[in-house]
């Protein structure tokens, strides 16, 4: 085989040293990520620069690129705390969270890529444990776990706002009392939703029995009154109009005007 010309030697050297500093030098970041640049030579990392973006970037193959998530990640945190009377609690919560963007370059140049196990779990937990010991175990077990959610939020954000993350939400998942404390509540509970149940049916009955009461009451008034109002002279026009409409009966009868009792007409039919 024929030697190259000597020319071509240098040439192709180039060409393999230039595709060797392309490769060497070329960073691509992904979606939803970001790169921090860092410069052997130029004073570390870079953060008065925004970070680099999602694409294709060359770089000095001398300097570094860290590449970060920056879209919301979720991370479920399993941790013993103790309540207010110092019972063991369970607690299973998710936090939401995200590197600031704007500042990746402080964040990676102060906390490193390792910024949730040195700065995120531990504030949460801290957070968690500062929440939780304000509560008895029954508060834990029902009606405080929205409140217990939202403190636990508010104490961790106070935690990290200079920490250059940004945190988004914290989610109690589930609050795990020991056996005993947990049967000893459900039966509590039982108890008091019993108790509401029959003090309920006690004031139903009360009503109830107020309304026959009343209606009693009515009906015996308005019978005191009838009856202070019906003289003789009354029942017997009463009495009157009543053998008028039935004498008017096409029914055979006799009717004898004042016969009756008390001089009420007396009716007399054929039977």
């Amino acid at each position: 085989m024929d030697k190259l010309p000597k020319i071509a030697l240098p040439a192709l050297a180039a060409v393999i040293f230039l595709i060797i500093l392309i490769s060497k030098s070329a960073v691509t970041i992904g979606s939803g990520e970001a790169g921090v640049l860092y410069k052997t030579f130029g004073g570390g990392v870079v953060t008065d620069e925004p970070p680099l973006g999602e694409g294709f970037h060359l770089v000095a193959p001398w300097n570094r690129v860290y590449v970060y998530e920056v879209r919301q990640q979720e991370r479920l945190e399993k941790m013993n705390v103790l309540s207010s009377n110092g019972l063991d609690i369970k607690l299973e919560a998710s936090v939401w969270f995200q590197p600031k963007y704007v500042e990746l370059g402080k964040l990676h140049q102060e906390k490193s890529e390792q910024y949730i196990e040195r700065v995120l779990l531990p504030a949460i937990r801290s957070a968690a444990r500062s929440v939780v010991g304000r509560y008895t175990p029954e508060q834990l077990y029902s009606s405080k776990r929205d409140a217990i959610q939202q403190e636990i939020f508010e104490e961790t954000q106070i935690i990290v706002e200079d920490q250059y993350i940004q945190l988004n939400e914290v989610l109690v998942r589930d609050v795990t009392l020991p056996p005993t404390i947990k049967d000893a509540i459900e039966r509590k509970l039982k108890q008091e939703q019993e108790s509401l149940e029959y003090e309920f049916r006690l004031v139903t009955a009360e009503k109830e029995a107020e309304k026959v009461r009343i209606e009693a009451q009515g009906k015996a008034d308005a019978n005191r009154i009838l009856s202070a109002s019906l003289t003789d002279k009354i029942l017997q026009d009463k009495g009157i109009d009543a053998t008028l409409k039935l004498a008017e009966s096409p029914n055979a009868k006799i009717v004898v005007v004042g016969s009756g009792d008390d001089g009420l007409p007396l009716i007399l039919g054929n039977n």
